[in-house]
């Protein structure tokens, strides 16, 4: 058993101060009681630490690469993944568990509680597979183990090129799997997880509509069970042209109308969608899962936030690419896409919750759902995925409640979470990660052997 005295806590009925969080050995939340005078308090103000919900940790480590345009004098998303393919091609297992170990330690130093990894580099760079088929799942488990970042690990499924049915091009192979060696992988990776964290979960993740085809989708869903399911949806205005030409239907209306769409999805990006997609996504049931500084990198599009929350839909936030990982810049993002877009402010707050406050709750509690892990919330009960904010931040002054989200979230210019909480883990203190240094060590050794590869 373990307590964290704060001043401030955000839980599910709103603000309180001077508490008390008891929490077990298996890191959930036992207890919520009144702090008592005399004791110290070992946190400021303490909410609850959404999961980052997209994650292909691998990009990390190509930050900053990409940032020229093509030799025709453009650039685009699929530029983009032309230079990604080509930096994958020489990524190792070894690689890989380095780089995923830094981009979870940084998520977690951001205020995040977990990851979702949407894991689709499964196999060697000529396509064939590893002695071991979940090789490189396991690295993902294992970056996991040493940072203490809870984990939801999502095998992805990638058999085709395209909705046409080409086979994988070059860059893709390294990806591919027909369903019965899927099937495998999933089981491998189903015995990683039991071995793992009791608090790690397991997921499925068909790539896209172009990546894999009908009969492959309803097969994987049926895998599925109650696990959660994510797919790539409806990002670039070219998938959605290719989609249409090939299943009559824009891609979401077609995953509407003709997969099981409910509570275990998660559509990622769903940038180009029109308004009864929006509105009909928001009664599904299913998450959004938004990448807003992904999406504004790659030029993928605002998300139609201000519908789909009307409409009672439900979200998450995550990093995708890891261009860059910081928690308060994705909600910020969100936000100010919605402004651009309809030259408005504060578009995603209410009457009662400020926009900050908005944010990171209604991206806590979807980013729970889409990660099927019991946090998202402060609550007896509940998984202790937990972020501390400082209260001494210069931001901060003369603020209380939800005006310390809002101005950690739009103008605070210091380090301003101080400590997170992952399943009762205590990973983050004072500011950083507590493995930093071994962590950093190995991710600058990998970037010495990968750098200007791009």
């Amino acid at each position: 058993m373990q307590t964290i005295s704060c001043k401030h806590l955000l839980t599910v009925d709103g603000w309180r101060s001077d508490q008390v969080i008891s929490i077990d050995e298996g890191g959930h939340i036992t207890a919520i009681t009144p702090w008592e005078a005399g004791d110290a308090f070992n946190a400021d103000i303490l909410i609850p630490a959404p999961p980052n919900l997209h994650s292909h940790a691998f990009q990390r480590a190509m930050a900053g690469m990409t940032e020229r345009r093509g030799p025709d004098g453009r650039d685009s998303f699929w530029t983009w993944r032309t230079l990604m393919y080509r930096f994958l091609d020489v990524l190792t297992p070894d690689h890989v568990c380095a780089i995923a170990a830094f981009m979870q330690m940084e998520s977690l130093e951001a205020g995040f509680g977990s990851v979702v990894e949407f894991h689709y580099l499964h196999h060697q760079p000529d396509g064939a597979p590893y002695v071991r088929l979940s090789e490189m799942s396991e690295r993902i488990v294992e970056a996991s183990a040493i940072t203490g970042c809870g984990l939801t690990l999502l095998p992805v499924l990638y058999h085709q090129g395209g909705c046409d049915g080409r086979a994988l091009g070059p860059g893709q192979i390294r990806f591919g799997c027909n369903i019965d060696r899927y099937r495998r992988l999933l089981e491998e990776a189903a015995a990683l997880i039991s071995a793992a964290p009791a608090d790690t979960r397991l997921g499925v993740a068909p790539h896209s509509l172009r990546a894999v085809n009908r009969a492959a989708l309803a097969q994987l869903v049926s895998l599925a069970e109650n696990k959660p399911i994510h797919i790539h949806a409806a990002e670039q205005a070219a998938e959605v042209d290719e989609v249409k030409a090939a299943y009559g239907s824009r891609p979401v209306e077609w995953l509407l109308a003709n997969a099981p769409v409910d509570a275990r999805w998660c559509l990622i990006h769903a940038t180009q969608m029109t308004p009864a997609e929006t509105v009909n996504l928001a009664k599904s049931g299913a998450v959004a899962g938004l990448c807003p500084l992904t999406e504004a990198n790659l030029g993928d599009g605002p998300f139609d936030g201000v519908r789909y929350l009307k409409a009672q839909g439900r979200f998450g936030v995550g990093s995708d690419s890891n261009v860059q990982i910081d928690l308060a810049a994705e909600l910020r993002q969100l936000e100010y896409s919605q402004r651009l877009r309809d030259r408005s402010r504060a578009a995603l707050a209410t009457e009662a919750r400020s926009t900050a406050r908005r944010l990171i709750e209604d991206a806590a509690r979807g980013g729970a759902q889409a990660a099927a892990r019991g946090v998202g919330r402060i609550e007896v009960g509940a998984l202790a995925d937990l972020a501390g904010l400082r209260a001494d931040a210069v931001d901060f002054i003369g603020k209380t409640e939800d005006t310390l989200l809002d101005a950690w979230v739009f103008s605070a210019s210091e380090q301003i979470v101080s400590d997170v909480w992952s399943a009762g883990r205590h990973v983050v203190q004072n500011g950083q990660h507590i493995a930093r240094d071994i962590i950093r060590a190995r991710y600058v050794d990998v970037m010495r052997n990968l750098g200007g590869i791009v």
